[in-house]
């Protein structure tokens, strides 16, 4: 948390994952999530916690999503200083969640997260009805292939689905409060400028797309949460010691990095909906099979893109950053 600070981010996403039968963390994670919640609030950071499931224990039955919600509401509950809780992660991708098809080739996976998002959204509002709930948090991509090696849906198409989903449900209630997404680029040579006009993914610069994609889903577009944003950067020999593996991606250096982050939030400004951009992470992986995306590196040393990042964010939160339109 105080690198979090040093690096001018004013919140920051915490993890709570659910598997059955559990209704509420157990002792050491919610001990872990206290701490971690405790130590935000005394930087004036704003704790996020996402709650969700790994595919093989998907919450598909009446009885696991009552659990599921149960679990998520028992967060603002235990922890009354978390404001905002997530409900899922990336349910348009199979790591997440399953089945993302029927039999039949149709949609199978935005109906039941719409379920599972209202009971939720339900449970945590009888706890506490001004914290936030924030659905969605989809992956960038998506095949929209039933038939493929790895089905998954573009979030085009499961926000189509989860409008429709929540249409024939006949429910009048809210089911969210604010959107998120996950809009990584395609690589991380990919500036966050650079639009998807013409296929289904989404990215930074596709705020109108996906603000008009909402609206036809909800009726009103919500306000965004950018869930997650991130750029590799090449680790230099001089750090690469406390890493280990070998990086299956392209990476960018940090002045690269820098210049990115600062057009991401630039392009945020611009964008009247957003009220988050959370970048994944503050400090990086070691396994260089994850993500080198902090502006520190594993061993908490900063990176060169550390000043002008936190330059940038320290001006966005005090509404000061110019706009990148």
């Amino acid at each position: 948390m105080a690198l979090a600070q040093r690096a001018g981010f004013g919140a920051i996403a915490l993890s709570a994952v659910w598997v059955p039968p559990l209704t509420e963390p157990n002792d050491t994670e919610l001990a872990q999530l206290h701490g971690a919640v405790r130590a935000a609030t005394a930087r004036d950071i704003e704790p996020v916690v996402a709650v969700y499931s790994f595919s093989g224990v998907t919450p598909l039955t009446p009885e696991e999503r009552t659990q599921f919600a149960t679990f998520a509401a028992s967060i603002p509950r235990r922890l009354p200083q978390v404001r905002n809780v997530i409900v899922g992660n990336e349910p348009n991708l199979n790591l997440f969640w399953m089945p993302q098809f029927g039999t039949d080739g149709s949609d199978a996976a935005a109906p039941v997260y719409l379920a599972l998002l209202a009971q939720a959204y339900d449970a945590i509002k009888a706890v506490d009805p001004d914290v936030t709930v924030i659905g969605g948090a989809l992956a960038a991509r998506g095949s929209d292939d039933p038939n493929g090696k790895r089905p998954t849906h573009s979030p085009t198409q499961f926000i189509q689905d989860l409008g429709a989903a929540y249409r024939a449900s006949g429910r009048s209630k809210p089911v969210l409060d604010m959107f998120a997404i996950h809009p990584y680029p395609e690589n991380s040579t990919i500036p966050p400028t650079f639009a998807h006009p013409r296929t289904t993914s989404i990215g930074l610069a596709d705020y109108d797309k996906l603000t008009k994609l909402l609206e036809q889903a909800f009726g009103k577009a919500p306000p965004i949460v950018y869930g997650e944003y991130g750029i590799e950067t090449t680790i230099p020999p001089d750090h690469a010691g406390v890493y280990s593996g070998a990086e299956p991606v392209e990476t960018v250096d940090a002045a690269t990095q820098a210049q990115d982050y600062v057009q991401a939030m630039r392009l945020a400004a611009c964008q009247p909906l957003v009220r988050m951009l959370l970048f994944f992470h503050v400090s990086d992986e070691s396994r260089l099979e994850g993500l080198q995306s902090g502006v520190f590196y594993a061993d908490g040393s900063p990176k060169p893109s550390l000043p002008d990042v936190a330059r940038a964010a320290r001006a966005a939160e005090d509404g000061k950053l110019k706009c990148l339109s």
